[in-house]
């Protein structure tokens, strides 16, 4: 009885991803028209977090910014996603309060956020840190993440963490800062994941994809709606980005992406499987963590340049085989985190 379920869901999802599909290459030559003639230019940093002159990275992607490089085409993302999220869920407002809302407001959240970054970027004159301090970052996003952490929690109930193969433990309030932790942390992950052609979008698109699995399984119809729908917006993403890209997602789509797939995590109750399901993301904030904290405490470095994908570039892998291998990566993760969720009791 489920599966005849799931297969007349599919149905829904397959029209809510090829709607965000098709909207999205319709949007994106408008984009690319205004973006090409206001010249939004991504400015390249040339300042590390820990406030020394960048050197490795600028060598290695000197060429992509010889030529006409625009950003924040996240833009194109957040409206097919909100729009379609919006015009099949129109009337249905219980449906949309219990389901889809939370992670679009939190997509739409983030993306303010990394907004208001790519401004910064492409039309201030600041030099060294191409866009607001990381700490302004932090801010604005853990704001969101509480903002809709208590929403969660306090009106729609929500105070137990499942553990995959050990029930339910209830943390109660706590649940508020897990739920912002989320966001932020997935936010941020995305956003520095974002650094080569294809990278971010195919990793982003792998997980919503896992995350979009396991709602169904769970019967969160509205839940795996969002998730494919963001993978239908991902699929045209990546059909311009891959090598050599033609723009860049910018801030208004990584952290949108992060945002809302920290909130997919925590409403599938899946959180604990974010590190499996996003592990390459795990791997790109944690790699960038211990250079920080090597440079900071040891005075050396243990990558040639953070996070890893820029260490791997360095050492002489092409950026194609870095973007294809870490998708492959990916789905296996992907595959173990479906897999682990259903023998871990969080599918009904």
């Amino acid at each position: 009885m489920l599966f005849d379920k799931i297969n007349s869901e599919m149905l829904y999802e397959s029209v809510l991803a090829l709607s965000a599909f098709l909207l999205a290459m319709f949007l994106t030559p408008i984009y690319t028209y205004f973006a090409y003639k206001y010249k939004w230019w991504k400015k390249q940093r040339t300042a590390a977090v820990t406030g020394e002159e960048l050197t490795v990275m600028p060598r290695l992607h000197k060429h992509k910014f010889k030529r006409a490089f625009p950003t924040m085409a996240g833009v194109v993302g957040v409206l097919a996603v909100v729009i379609v999220t919006l015009v099949c869920n129109w009337g249905d407002w219980d449906y949309v309060r219990s389901q889809p809302l939370l992670p679009m407001l939190a997509f739409v959240g983030g993306g303010l956020v990394g907004l208001i970054d790519d401004v910064i970027n492409i039309f201030g004159h600041k030099k060294g840190v191409a866009g607001i301090r990381p700490w302004a970052k932090f801010a604005l996003m853990s704001a969101v993440g509480l903002g809709l952490g208590w929403f969660f929690a306090f009106k729609l109930g929500w105070t137990g963490i499942a553990l995959p193969f050990d029930g339910v433990i209830d943390i109660g309030w706590g649940m508020m800062f897990l739920f912002a932790f989320a966001v932020v942390s997935m936010g941020n992950a995305v956003n520095i994941s974002d650094g080569l052609d294809g990278l971010a979008g195919g990793l982003a698109m792998i997980a919503y994809g896992a995350f979009g699995i396991i709602a169904l399984l769970q019967e969160q119809w509205g839940v795996a709606g969002f998730c494919f729908t963001v993978v239908g917006w991902l699929l045209s993403y990546v059909w311009f980005n891959v090598a050599p890209a033609r723009f860049m997602m910018g801030d208004v789509g990584s952290f949108a992406l992060g945002a809302g797939l920290g909130v997919v995590a925590m409403m599938t109750n899946a959180f604990l499987l974010l590190p499996v399901i996003g592990l390459l993301f795990v791997v790109e904030v944690g790699s960038s963590l211990i250079q920080i904290i090597s440079k900071k405490f040891f005075k050396r470095k243990v990558f040639i340049s953070a996070p890893i994908h820029h260490h791997l570039e360095a050492k002489g892998w092409g950026e194609s085989k870095i973007v294809m291998r870490f998708w492959v990566m990916a789905g296996v993760c992907a595959f173990i985190g479906i897999f682990m969720a259903i023998g871990g009791g969080l599918v009904r």
